[in-house]
Formats: C-alpha cells, sequence, structure tokens
C-alpha cells in the first residue's frame, strides 16, 4: 500500500498463473478473478489493471492469446476495473496474470494481522480447488467436480468483501497458494491461535474419491510439510482428511474474523443475499499451537 493523502491510499498487487482448464477464455477468467481478490481482502476498491502474459508464440496460435485476454477483460468489465495496457513475454510456457492497483481509506484497511481473541471466522467458499484442477489435469476428475470448481474459481470476492466492510471484520486474508491452514496461521501472527472445526470447514465434491485415488498437487505436500509442525491434529483423524486444509486454492474464499455480534450479522445477510459464507472456528489468545483443529 501507498499513502496518497490522509483519506486515499493505493493497493499494489500482481498475481500470474499457469493454466488450470484448457479452455482459454475460462481461464483467463479466473486468473483476472484471482488476481483482483487481492484488493478485496484488504477491503479496497479494485480500479485498474495492467496484463501480464507469457506466450510460447511458437507453439500455439494466436487466437488461444486472445481468449485468454478477453477472459480476463470480461471480469474487469463486471468489477468496473479499467484496464490500462499490460506486457507480453514470449516464453515455453503459457502463463497470465494481472497487475491490479486499487483504492482504500489508510483508516479502513482491512489487515490479517488485527484479528482479535473472541473474534469468530467465517469461509465464504469451499475448498478442494487445488486438488480438482491436479485431476482435471490427470483427465480423471469428474464433470461435476469441474464444473463446481470452475463455478468458484470465477466467482468474485467483491460481494463478500463489501459485506465484511458492512459488519466490521477485524481481519481478513484470502485463501490462495498456502492453503487454509496456511492463511490461518498467517492470521494468527505472534500472539493468537486460530481454532478450526474440522467438520464445519466446507468442501467441494468428490474430494474423497480423489484423495484416495492419489491426486493431490506437490503445493498441498509442501504445505503440510511446512505448517504441520504448527498445528495441533486431532489424534483420531487420518492425515488424509486434512490435505484439502492444506490443498493451494486458486481464487480462493475470503478467511474473516468478526466480532460475535459481527459474524452473526454476516451470516445472516449472507444468506439473505444468496453468498456462500460458514463458521468454521475462532480466534483465541496463543496456545500451543498456531493452528489448533477440533
Amino acid at each position: 500500500m501507498y499513502r496518497i493523502s490522509d483519506s486515499c491510499a493505493l493497493v499494489e498487487t500482481c498475481d500470474i498463473i499457469t493454466p488450470l482448464v484448457d479452455d482459454p477464455f475460462t481461464f483467463g477468467r479466473i486468473a483476472a478473478a484471482n488476481a483482483v481478490s487481492d484488493v478485496y481482502a484488504m477491503g479496497g476498491r479494485p480500479v485498474t489493471a495492467m496484463n501480464l502474459a507469457f506466450f510460447p508464440a511458437c507453439s500455439l496460435p494466436g487466437e488461444i492469446l486472445r481468449e485468454i485476454l478477453a477472459g480476463g477483460k470480461s471480469v474487469l468489465d463486471e468489477t468496473g476495473v479499467c484496464l490500462v495496457g499490460g506486457h507480453t513475454v514470449e516464453d515455453n510456457e503459457l502463463k497470465y496474470g494481472l497487475s491490479i492497483t486499487g483504492l482504500i481509506n489508510p483508516d479502513s484497511i482491512i489487515r490479517n494481522s488485527t484479528a482479535l481473541p473472541g473474534d469468530l471466522l467465517i469461509l465464504t467458499k469451499p475448498l478442494g480447488t487445488g486438488i480438482i484442477s491436479t485431476a482435471l489435469k490427470a483427465e480423471l476428475a469428474p464433470e461435476e467436480a469441474i464444473a463446481e470448481a470452475l463455478g468458484w474459481m470465477t466467482t468474485l470476492n467483491r460481494d463478500t468483501a463489501e459485506l465484511m466492510i458492512e459488519c466490521r471484520a477485524h481481519a481478513c486474508t484470502d485463501v490462495t497458494g498456502f492453503g487454509l491452514i496456511g492463511h490461518a496461521a498467517e492470521m494468527a501472527g505472534e500472539t493468537l491461535s486460530i481454532s478450526l472445526e474440522l467438520t464445519a470447514i466446507p468442501l467441494m465434491g468428490g474430494l474423497t474419491d480423489l484423495l484416495n485415488a492419489g491426486l493431490v498437487p506437490a503445493g498441498c505436500y509442501r504445505n503440510r510439510d511446512y505448517f504441520s509442525p504448527r498445528v495441533n491434529q486431532p489424534c483420531n483423524n487420518a492425515v488424509d482428511l486434512l490435505l484439502p486444509l492444506y490443498d493451494p486454492q486458486t481464487s480462493g474464499g475470503l478467511l474473516i474474523a468478526l466480532a460475535p455480534d459481527g459474524a452473526k450479522r454476516f451470516l445472516e445477510t449472507a444468506e439473505n443475499r444468496g453468498l456462500f459464507a460458514r463458521q468454521i472456528g475462532s480466534v483465541t489468545p496463543r496456545e500451543q499451537h498456531l493452528v489448533e483443529i477440533y
């Protein structure tokens, strides 16, 4: 963030991903929704964007790049973000993302490190995009699972972000590459612990079968290896049951910390507005582990 005045600051962010799906237009939409999410997670309003495309021009037709950029532009149009330019690099591997600039009042920033003991935690999208994307690349993902994952990855966090501002959220992070546990540990910081109720955490359909088939992204195992020493996992559950909590998400939901009355208002209003939201845990003073799962 960069403060311009007492009432205005810039939020600058950049995110680039490799293709998760074969359809270039859908890939562009996912990448754009993923990029603008960082601004929403801080309570900001995205206003401008620049495309960043890495394209193997010798092996893929230009029409694919055109469709990717059109998909990204469709999301920008939906969010009211102005595309102001970009840059294309000839590369051996296809990648696409955006640099986003947003605006925010410096006094209204919602950080990922300002949760309070007693806060309740709300998650606004189910988990599973990393696992389903891995199955999709292996051509082993059921059609229903693909449709669900694509639906969530192209769903903007705009409406839930606006609601968390209304409900005076204390802290927020979007759940992306570090998985739910990684981003929860980040929210815990130096003085707090995050308590998660395993059975309350929403998962996309079909994950159990995909896990049993070994269709787990490498990033999921890396997240588990790094964060598991900070997690007090329930002894009566197999580690595999926790893998979705380490699953790296693309364009994941918001993890929001609110006071109990704010959480109650958020859940009730979300239901009335047709928005997905689930209470999955709470914030406590520091316990033995950063993340406690029960």
